[in-house]
């Protein structure tokens, strides 16, 4: 079950790209809101007692500021590389995140790599860059080597792109740490309380008419989502983690055929089957 909520959540999230385009305001207004609102559901679980005694204590809170800022940094820096390179460029370079967590994992959690989390990255790495197609990429590393550094849109994209990767795999391991210590529910309440204060000096504006939209964001991606994902994390490990997040691209892709009627090409299904089968070894692996 743990390994089904992280999958939940994963494939509520693959829905982000939808409401980007359905909201058509600025990123961070849409966090913030989307945050602000979440905050107001998640308070009334303060009614009971057991939710305010595990609450963090004040002196460890630093710990969720951390993940907050990991996490702001990671969505940020993502959105950034769509803005500068191609689509495939700015998901390849991001989803290195697995790779980083292995390494990650057995430093400070003490994980092992097994066979099987070798194997469902090389699948869901294959299936991405066979999804994606990884030419223009190739191409910009590739001058790099040949003609030396130039800060074209197409370099900074790929270098935001795994800034992003890494802070999704800090982020990865600091909430399968935090999650075995602090209330699931608690640590989303405070998590976005923080984010919503560090946003607060950018905020200038408020799209009344586009607020039904920060509603269900709020309940569904900034609450019932990360709930899910932490409480997933409590007994899934960071490397099986991670590999899963590869289903994100692949509900994404779904969601675009059904709500934005944009027909996948062979090399997309193709793609999206293999990192459907890293995810089913994943979870089998736990299973057996």
């Amino acid at each position: 079950m743990p390994y089904f909520y992280i999958v939940a959540a994963i494939l509520i999230w693959s829905s982000l790209g939808l409401m980007v385009r359905f909201a058509a305001v600025p990123v961070h207004i849409l966090i913030f809101y989307s945050t602000l609102f979440s905050l107001m559901v998640q308070s009334v679980m303060f009614g009971r007692k057991s939710y305010r005694r595990s609450f963090p204590p004040f002196k460890k809170l630093h710990f969720v500021f951390l993940l907050s800022a990991c996490l702001l940094l990671n969505t940020f820096t993502f959105l950034f590389a769509y803005s500068r390179t191609t689509i495939a460029n700015a998901v390849l370079t991001h989803y290195i995140a697995p790779v980083v967590v292995v390494f990650l994992a057995v430093m400070f959690l003490g994980e092992r790599i097994t066979r099987t989390v070798v194997v469902s990255i090389v699948l869901a790495s294959a299936g991405l860059w066979v999804m994606l197609g990884g030419s223009t990429m190739i191409h910009c590393i590739r001058g790099v080597f040949t003609a030396g550094i130039h800060m074209t849109d197409d370099l900074i994209g790929i270098i935001s792109g795994l800034i992003s990767g890494v802070a999704y795999a800090v982020l990865i391991v600091l909430a399968r740490v935090l999650t075995q210590r602090f209330n699931p529910y608690n640590l989303v309440f405070v998590q976005n309380s923080f984010i919503v204060v560090m946003l607060l000096p950018f905020v200038r504006t408020f799209p009344v008419e586009k607020i039904w939209l920060f509603i269900v964001m709020g309940i569904m991606h900034s609450t019932v989502a990360p709930f899910l994902y932490y409480r997933g994390l409590k007994d899934v490990n960071a490397n099986s983690t991670a590999i899963l997040g590869y289903l994100e691209p692949v509900g994404a892709i779904t969601l675009s055929i059904i709500f934005l009627n944009e027909l996948p090409g062979a090399k997309t299904i193709l793609g999206g089957i293999l990192i459907i089968i890293s995810g089913y070894l994943t979870i089998r692996r736990r299973e057996a």
